[in-house]
């Protein structure tokens, strides 16, 4: 199938199956059985794995543009596909062995293998080399101890790619390695999932581990030592993603604003013909559209074959920033009905706040994108 054909066929599956069943989701509290099915029979778990691997071997251009169309709904339906086909599986592309890459990524790509990032804790978040859990080795096994936070569908991962210390006497990220852990495991917990303000539907607990025992090809690469490298590489393919989803969702936001100002009569006239909400309407599609050729500018940068960390932080940064904004003119559009719980505007307006947070809140990014161009000076 060309990309054209894919593309308009997953504009018409969020159109016609996500879209509808929003409010199926935020009212069960998670993503239905036959959604996920219709998500799996969508290719969606594949499209960043390469084709050896029986995925779409999209480019990152190609990607963002199937983001910008599947993000039009609630941002719930790709959380449950984005720790696979971006943190977990992009690792295990770049730092896997052939084994590994065999064993996992043909099922991640079909949908069967849910993978599960953990990487942050509860004393390790921004500064992720401050973290504590331990591997330690015992004869042709690792036996791993500790608590990680806010890991995204840790109820449904089938392997865990979980960042730990081997070596607790080097500083810094060289006695830091990463394991694939199967969560059948015994040792393993999942934690109560917590409440949040938002995105309901996506789960996102403590996992513990307690004297959970893999075996040494466990270890990603099959060499300890391999620092954060495997982390920013899943986590600047998902920043970008992020990014993404903040466009697609900026789009809807517009979209459903409008639809509300043409329906909305005020002094004999619709509100859309108000130059105060006809300018909070511009204010938002131009911001958007900046977020958007942003965001692919980066994506193209990312397909010559060098991770352009600084772009993908700004975009990830201007994006997060651009779409809470969005939601806040959006709701200011609807006047008192948008202080309401039941509509969309409402709902996207606490989904979106979350995006300046996770993937990096935005002062890191700010922090990052000034010490790389202060050194290019």
């Amino acid at each position: 199938m060309k990309f054209e054909d894919y593309l308009n066929k997953i504009k018409t599956f969020t159109d016609d199956i996500l879209i509808p069943n929003e409010e199926q989701l935020e009212n069960d509290g998670e993503v239905s059985t036959s959604i996920m099915e219709k998500i799996i029979e969508n290719d969606l778990f594949g499209i960043s794995i390469p084709k050896n691997y029986g995925g779409l071997g999209l480019s990152m251009k190609e990607q963002i543009l199937l983001t910008f169309e599947f993000t039009r709904a609630s941002a719930v339906y790709r959380s449950r596909f984005s720790t696979t086909i971006g943190l977990c599986s992009q690792a295990l592309l770049d730092f896997g062995t052939d084994k590994q890459k065999d064993k996992y990524l043909p099922l991640m790509a079909s949908g069967k293998t849910v993978g599960s990032f953990a990487l942050t804790e509860p004393n390790a978040g921004s500064d992720a080399l401050s973290l504590e859990t331990s591997a330690k080795k015992d004869g042709e096994e690792y036996i791993i101890n500790g608590t990680k936070k806010y890991i995204t569908n840790a109820p449904y991962a089938d392997v865990f790619l979980v960042m730990a210390k081997t070596n607790p006497d080097i500083e810094g990220s060289k006695g830091i390695s990463s394991f694939l852990v199967d969560s059948n495991l015994s040792g393993i917990e999942i934690g109560e999932t917590p409440k949040m303000l938002g995105q309901k539907g996506s789960v996102s607990p403590e996992v513990y581990f307690k004297n959970c025992r893999v075996n040494k090809d466990a270890l990603l690469g099959e060499k300890e030592g391999g620092g954060l490298k495997p982390a920013l590489r899943g986590i600047n393919h998902a920043r970008l993603h992020v990014a993404g989803t903040c466009v697609g969702q900026a789009k809807r936001l517009i979209k459903e604003s409008i639809l509300f100002a043409n329906n909305r009569i005020q002094f004999n006239k619709p509100i859309s013909q108000m130059a105060s909400v006809q300018n909070l309407i511009s204010d938002s599609y131009s911001e958007m559209l900046a977020a958007e050729a942003l965001t692919l500018s980066a994506a193209k940068k990312f397909d010559k074959g060098i991770i352009p960390e600084t772009e993908i932080s700004s975009a990830k940064y201007y994006a997060s920033e651009m779409v809470s904004k969005v939601a806040d003119r959006s709701l200011q559009i609807m006047g008192g009905a948008g202080y309401l719980e039941d509509n969309v505007i409402t709902r996207f307006y606490r989904d979106t706040r979350l995006f300046r947070l996770y993937e990096g809140t935005s002062q890191i990014q700010q922090r990052n994108i000034a010490r790389k161009i202060i050194k290019e000076i």
